[in-house]
């Protein structure tokens, strides 16, 4: 599969495409256009679609480019390494420029929680003029992933250095319940951290904490579906895709930010 990442100009966002269709599809990285799948964002429209979107949305997300087609010649992304750092290692070689826009961001009123008990996930008015993330991540005292907290200052430094090398992980029972749906077929224990009872199986960890890295790297390529930057600070536990899509959507619908421009 072959992925291009293509400049776009001011006020496009992020665009998948779809180079495969005569002529081409085009789906736009919009909550609107979600459809829910287990552990993975998909979007579709007009009777094509783009899977597993998260990492690349990450990657653009985390260093700020607000204005790219992404094509694509087969409906899933390329898995990698499950990071998106191949997807931050191709932007950072191309390069970005600035454009002659105002960017567009959302700052939340009040808070904003969707979720249960179970997990959750909120976003609140904030007071360093970025985008905070507190992610709290619970697998219980006697899991080999545990409890892990994350809190990181979103800027593209901190999320080159802190979130892009993080691995997508689940444990040994999840992977074979996700290959009995069809899914995962062609990644083995060495593209991802797949976990037993004694930790992450032929694969050493590049953080201690790696799992809740991951997590809130995929809170960023979800949050990209606002088709904005958002302001504040948002805090997750036991957050997933879902979830995280059901934030944007009611941030989006429900009225509960002032959007604004800001400079780049």
């Amino acid at each position: 599969m072959q992925l291009e990442f293509r400049p776009a100009p001011a006020g496009t966002g992020i665009v998948f495409v779809r180079g495969d269709f005569d002529p081409p599809r085009r789906i736009p990285a919009a909550v609107a256009q979600r459809f829910e799948v287990p552990r993975r964002t998909n979007l579709a429209r007009d009777g094509a679609s783009v899977e597993m979107v998260e990492h690349v949305l990450a990657a653009l997300a985390g260093l700020r480019i607000d204005n790219c087609e992404v094509w694509v010649d087969e409906p899933e992304m390329p898995g990698c390494d499950g990071s998106c750092w191949d997807f931050v290692e191709a932007l950072q070689k191309a390069g970005a420029v600035q454009q002659d826009a105002p960017r567009a961001c959302l700052e939340p009123r009040g808070v904003t929680r969707v979720g249960d008990d179970q997990g959750w996930v909120e976003a609140r008015p904030g007071d360093t003029g970025g985008l905070e993330i507190v992610y709290i991540l619970d697998y219980g005292q006697h899991s080999p992933i545990g409890r892990q907290t994350l809190e990181i200052q979103l800027t593209p430094a901190t999320f080159c250095r802190e979130l892009a090398p993080a691995r997508t992980f689940l444990l040994h029972e999840e992977a074979q319940w996700l290959r009995q749906q069809g899914l995962g077929q062609r990644v083995s224990w060495q593209d991802l951290l797949v976990f037993d009872e004694r930790g992450p199986i032929g694969n050493p960890l590049r953080y201690e904490d790696e799992c809740v890295r991951h997590k809130a790297l995929d809170l960023v390529g979800d949050l990209a579906l606002l088709g904005c930057d958002l302001v504040g600070q948002v805090i997750a536990y036991r957050s997933g895709h879902r979830l995280n899509a059901d934030l944007v959507a009611e941030l989006l619908g429900g009225q509960r930010g002032h959007v604004r421009r800001r400079s780049a």
